[in-house]
């Protein structure tokens, strides 16, 4: 993993002598990399253009035609010969004969000789013959409204340079000239500038279709009443907005029991995905009937991660239709542990399978408001509010930091990190924060 993924370089010796505890453990970047390695860029789908917002173009775009198509007028006013107007001023005006005027989206009908102008509109074709254009506060046109004269004739009070005013076929776009990138995300400009080319559909990289499974006897259905013990199932949601984020599209399959016939029959509904993402189910203190169905119906791996919150995590395969392997990644059952393990290893590979180029947050160093603990040698990902004081980034945790508490997530724009090999960081203390989003009603 290079130094650009989220600061996670430190893999220095710790101090807390718990080197026993780690021998089973992989690092961040371990994990991550075992992960990454099973994704690719997907295949190509040809879509309506609105349809793209977000997703990665398949295919150069080169442009059937030039941009723009003919000399046009910059401005509204006179198309001239630039001859005609050679040491015009408001005391020695030149007085041109106008004859006839052109709209945009219209096509001139004249040609413009010594001693004539023509009216123009900006991004009407500028007129054979004429190579300059004079805007309308050059000349004599609004005194001649005012006092009820006729605009077959005009002053030009301005000595312009030649071509001014008329911008260039082509000064755009030539014809054949590569526009975008194979590679390149569509945002509204690349949507504007492939339309102005007359396209209306485009060749992207497909997104990833990626199915959510919550495990547990103990989740309860959104919208249903609870029953003794039970908890609402947040974690399908969460994930599953989390992938609309990300850029894919999630199918969510429910809720799997702790017994093999359900878990069994809900993974049959996941063939044809390109990743399964489960919730729960992996940690040492689970039903070993989870890790069972995984082995039996592909290879798995659980593994222990070197990070608070999000320790326990599973990854492998499952046997697809037509010998095809899905990739499975099994996160924590805690909400916040299952969406911190979700930004470090779910998203990458979305934004891998989607083409992206830049499949990790930004990144940016700020300085705590409040101390972070690190009491057992783990990289530690902490939930912090980013904001802009002073000039410099300020983060402040967001409360308490459990893995179950939900709202500190909510109320998070960042997670800020404490090293492996550090014992804390402590208020004033500059930390590497990914930003989970650049929250618009926070100025950042």
């Amino acid at each position: 993993m290079t130094n650009h993924n989220h600061g996670h370089n430190h893999e220095a010796p710790h101090s807390h002598g718990h080197a026993s505890a780690f021998e089973d453990m992989l690092s961040v970047e371990q994990a991550f990399d075992k992960v990454i390695a099973s994704f690719q860029s997907l295949e190509y789908e040809e879509k309506p253009l609105l349809d793209c917002i977000g997703q990665v173009l398949a295919e150069d775009i080169r442009s059937p035609l030039a941009l723009p198509p003919l000399a046009n007028s910059g401005m509204d006013g006179y198309a001239v010969i630039q001859a005609d107007i050679v040491g015009a001023s408001p005391a020695k005006p030149s007085n041109l004969s106008v004859i006839g005027i052109v709209a945009a989206g219209h096509m001139p009908d004249k040609t413009v000789v010594p001693g004539t102008a023509i009216r123009i509109m900006t991004g009407a074709p500028v007129p054979n013959g004429a190579d300059t254009v004079i805007p309308f506060e050059e000349t004599d046109e609004v005194e001649r409204k005012r006092e009820g004269k006729p605009l077959d004739r005009v002053q030009i009070f301005a000595d312009m340079p030649f071509g001014c005013n008329v911008r260039p076929a082509g000064e755009d776009v030539s014809v054949g000239m590569l526009v975008l990138e194979k590679g390149t995300s569509i945002r509204a400009a690349e949507v504007g500038v492939i339309a102005s080319l007359g396209m209306d559909k485009v060749k992207v990289i497909r997104r990833p279709v990626v199915a959510v499974l919550a495990t547990g006897d103990e989740l309860e259905t959104t919208g249903t009443p609870l029953s003794g013990g039970r908890i609402y199932d947040s974690n399908s949601f969460s994930v599953a907005a989390s992938i609309i984020s990300s850029g894919g599209v999630p199918r969510i399959l429910g809720i799997a029991r702790d017994n093999l016939g359900d878990l069994n029959a809900k993974l049959e509904a996941a063939v044809g995905s390109d990743l399964v993402i489960t919730s729960a189910g992996v940690s040492k203190g689970d039903y070993d009937i989870v890790k069972d169905v995984l082995n039996e119906r592909g290879e798995m791996n659980f593994w222990s991660v070197r990070m608070r919150p999000a320790k326990p995590l599973a990854f492998g395969h499952l046997n697809g239709s037509g010998g095809k392997n899905i990739p499975l990644l099994g996160l924590p059952g805690n909400p916040v542990s299952a969406m911190v393990a979700f930004e470090m290893f779910a998203r990458p590979a979305i934004r891998t399978m989607l083409g992206k180029s830049r499949i990790f947050r930004p990144m940016i160093d700020g300085v705590l408001t409040a101390s972070i603990r690190n009491d057992d040698g783990r990289r530690v990902y902490a939930r912090v509010e980013v904001e802009l004081k002073n000039g410099e980034y300020q983060a402040t945790p967001t409360g308490p930091q459990g893995s179950n508490i939900l709202t500190s997530m909510s109320k998070a724009n960042g997670l800020a990190i404490c090293p492996d090999d550090l014992s804390g960081k402590d208020a004033g203390e500059v930390v590497q924060i990914i930003m989970l989003d650049w929250n618009e009603e926070v100025q950042v």
